[in-house]
């Protein structure tokens, strides 16, 4: 094992986990379809380019809350996220790539 730090200023962690109707979940919600947005979005801005990293998520715990996004290292968590929040969300993922590293 080889400990390292993250090579990313930003990792968008998006649920989309899908317990296929039997209880809510993140996917219920659209998850898969933001997480496909959001990453073409940071693709298409090439000053977040090897910056940022937009990455499925198995569940992180509050399914009823979902679909729920989070950004690391900043420890940003957004719940209730859907398509239409891409603008704002994407916002924040380029706030937390250009802020100082800790």
């Amino acid at each position: 094992m080889q400990r390292a730090v993250s090579p990313y200023l930003c990792h968008v962690l998006v649920c989309t986990n899908d317990r296929h109707g039997e209880r809510k979940s993140c996917a219920d919600g659209q998850s898969v379809l933001l997480r496909e947005q959001l990453k073409d979005a940071v693709a298409q801005r090439p000053h977040l380019k090897g910056r940022v990293r937009v990455s499925a998520a198995g569940c992180l715990g509050l399914c009823a809350r979902g679909p729920n996004v989070m950004l690391y290292p900043q420890a940003i968590w957004f719940s209730g996220v859907t398509p239409a929040d891409l603008p704002q969300l994407l916002e924040a993922v380029e706030a937390a790539a250009a802020a100082p590293a800790p």
